[in-house]
């Protein structure tokens, strides 16, 4: 009898807590497409339990309480939906379909230029990278005076050190030369030829608004040059609300860097205005006698108006002014200290350019925009008993219209690039002066094909005065078969036109290299294509990946190689090719405060010249990016980094070893407009000097190697950062 009693009352309490579990079913689709959404999070955070959709959009979740329970769904680049539910439900609340709407925050951080398009990343066939917001100002603490922190932290991207001394240095892009990647601001190019050579050197970020990169054949809008790819260097514009910030840095190695930023508008006219101070105290970690960071005193300035005409009507000019003295070598000489027969490199450089932009919107659907810039450099550099230099003046012009409707997009323009060089100083039997121009058409279609397909045809012709016609088709095409899976593939040709100013030139001072013999070499010629995969998706309630795997490759035909010739050097063209083939790999694991960044590449890029393959010189074939970031959202982060580089051939036939690079960055915000932020860059202190030579032979003369490592080491830097 005791034990009937009990069985019924423990059937009876299972009933009850049985009938206090609740079920909740729902149906998450995009609130624009109607779209059923796959792997949306939909979390109870204070039960702790969840679930995430299927491909029909659905979800279930069993095992709720009676009582009231915040429900929270989300999904990468959606606005999260928070409710207060109260169990059990009521019978409307049963089995509802929920939208999402794509977040307006996410969308306004990836709005591309590059592409010229109104639509957005998502709806883009060509594959672009971009580094902005947050992401841009961690990157800009690191190295505030200049932007190769920005890039060379990217998978695929490496910033080549052509100068021990001096510190300059060059974009590879996938392995490629530097000269086959086009550096632009704001669409225009200002930086190519002599004027290139300290570009990466000269840019400050704090007046960036984002970075995107094209990689691969970008011909069609942007003419030849744009072989491995483009770096675009978007700068702020003024906003509804006047922004006023100045960052202070200091760093181990006695570097300074100070920085303003302005900008406001006041109804039809606005207005930006940035400025900055950097210097650079001669340093040698390895005690060599020679500076690892030159002593350097640089000044920018950068002011912009802009006017609104109307609500069809905008236009915008500016000027940027930047003006450096660059001096390394032998360490005690660059102090002021009295060397007898001291090795150095001077370079005294100046700037100006100019940029203008119209754009009019005739209709609803048609927009023509009219661009143009200016480029003045002067540039000296000198070393014992050599001096090279000379001021280039180039141009830019264009005038496109963009019409057609969410179907279908059209651009076409076209447009005029001059450049000229006048050689001041060097040996006058080698004068490298020249003076040319490149006329551009260009058209472009972004198609719709269905909901699912979208393709982007473009063809480009150019006409160069010396080297004749360019014709230059391009093709992307994506295919999007769910919200969180998208493939892209593309390719097209690309062509540059023979120049002195490359890599190898530089790194010798432009010192016995003969002109160009125009009528015996041709322009390079390249095709390539890519392939990518990008992938999204919450693997829990609460830790959320998205990857990106990219397959590239690329050949370029009648590549520039510099050739011994006696006691000089000269431009020729062997039988063959160069190409370059591999995978980069993107990983992203985000969970509550943490995120991981996991980057891989793997490049191989080869020289094949009069039968015989070789590596190309200075690529790293393996590299490897990872980044730990916590962050707390307007008041803390810290971040820990470790880049792998494996061993790279040298030119002279050796292997450079392989080696990592590790740093740690924190910051943290004082109120609402002060915060401090700390660096320990290269805290290992992995440094070429440390585990191989830089040069041979004596101070007084001294042959350099190739720079296929650091050489400042450890560093610390810090400082303040205010805005209004």
């Amino acid at each position: 009898m005791n034990i009937k009693i009990f069985l019924t009352g423990l059937a009876f309490f299972v009933l009850c807590g049985l009938s206090a579990q609740n079920t909740f079913k729902t149906r998450i689709v995009d609130a624009e497409s109607a779209e059923p959404m796959l792997g949306v999070s939909v979390f109870f955070p204070e039960l702790q339990i969840g679930g995430t959709t299927d491909d029909a959009g659905r979800v279930s979740i069993t095992g709720i309480p009676d009582g009231p329970h915040l429900l929270r769904i989300s999904y990468v680049g959606y606005e999260t939906i928070e409710k207060d539910l109260s169990f059990p439900l009521e019978d409307d609340q049963q089995d509802q379909t929920i939208r999402l709407h794509a977040s307006h925050e996410e969308m306004d951080e990836v709005v591309i230029q590059s592409t010229r398009s109104t639509r957005t990343i998502q709806d883009i066939p060509t594959r672009v990278e971009f580094i902005a917001g947050e992401e841009l100002a961690e990157k800009g603490n690191m190295k505030p005076g200049d932007i190769r922190m920005l890039l060379n932290e990217s998978t695929g991207i490496q910033t080549q050190q052509t100068s021990a001394t001096s510190y300059n240095s060059s974009i590879r892009i996938q392995g490629l030369d530097g000269k086959y990647t086009q550096l632009l601001r704001d669409g225009m190019p200002l930086y190519s030829g002599f004027s290139g050579g300290l570009s990466l050197m000269q840019i400050a970020p704090l007046d960036l608004k984002q970075v995107e990169v094209i990689k691969g054949a970008s011909s069609t809008l942007y003419g030849g040059g744009a072989i491995a790819g483009l770096v675009n260097l978007i700068t702020k514009t003024p906003g509804e609300e006047k922004e006023l910030s100045f960052m202070l840095n200091g760093t181990s190695a006695l570097g300074l860097d100070i920085s303003g930023f302005y900008s406001e508008k006041y109804g039809k006219v606005g207005t930006t205005i940035f400025a900055s101070y950097n210097k650079g105290t001669p340093y040698d970690p390895a005690e060599i006698g020679l500076t690892a960071i030159p002593e350097f005193d640089r000044f920018t300035l950068n002011p912009k108006l802009f006017l609104y005409l109307g609500d069809d009507t905008r236009m915008n000019a500016g000027v940027n002014i930047v003006t450096e003295r660059r001096l390394g070598g032998n360490l005690d000489f660059v102090k002021g200290e009295p060397v007898e027969d001291p090795y150095f490199e001077s370079n005294k450089t100046d700037r100006i350019s100019t940029q203008y932009q119209l754009t009019s919107d005739l209709s609803d659907s048609v927009r023509l925009e009219i661009k143009n810039s200016l480029n003045f450099y002067d540039r000296l550099v000198a070393i014992p008993e050599y001096s090279f230099g000379g001021q280039q003046f180039s141009s830019f012009s264009e005038i496109n219209l963009i019409w057609g409707n969410s179907t279908s997009e059209w651009i076409s323009g076209l447009n005029l690039w001059t450049d000229q060089f006048k050689q001041s100083d060097g040996q006058s039997a080698q004068d490298l002066s020249f003076s040319n121009s490149t006329w551009g058409a260009f058209a472009q279609n972004t198609w719709s094909v269905s909901e699912k397909w979208t393709l982007e045809s473009g063809f480009r012709l150019d006409y160069q005065n010396e080297y004749g016609w360019f014709p230059l088709p391009r093709l992307s095409l994506m295919y999007e078969p769910l919200p969180q899976l998208t493939f892209r593939t593309g390719g097209g040709l690309g062509y540059k036109t023979p120049t002195v100013f490359s890599e190898d030139a530089e790194r010798r001072q432009f010192r016995n290299i003969l002109p160009l013999d125009t009528e015996a070499l041709n322009a390079e010629r390249s095709v390539g294509g890519n392939f990518d995969i990008n992938y999204k998706v919450p693997l829990t309630a609460e830790i959320i990946m998205s990857s990106n795997v990219l397959f590239f490759y690329t050949q370029i035909q009648n590549p520039l190689v510099l050739t011994p010739v006696g006691s000089a050097f000269e431009f020729v063209q062997p039988d063959g090719k160069v190409d370059t083939k591999g995978v980069e790999v993107n990983l992203k694991w985000s969970y509550r405060d943490l995120k991981l960044f996991v980057g891989y590449t793997y490049a191989d890029v080869e020289e094949h010249y009069n039968g015989e393959t070789s590596d190309f010189p200075l690529v790293a074939k393996h590299r490897l990016n990872n980044v730990l970031m916590y962050e707390k959202h307007d008041n803390f982060w810290i971040g820990l980094e470790a880049y792998y580089y494996s061993p790279q051939q040298l030119s002279d036939g050796s292997t450079g070893q392989s080696y990592w690079i590790t740093g740690l960055m924190t910051e943290k915000k004082l109120g609402e407009h002060f915060s401090v932020f700390l660096n320990f860059e290269n805290f290992l202190d992995t440094r070429q000097t440390a585990f191989d030579t830089i040069y041979t032979g004596n101070l007084s003369d001294p042959q350099f190697r190739d720079i296929y490592a650091p050489v400042d080491g450890f560093v610390v830097n810090g400082g303040l950062k205010w805005k209004l």
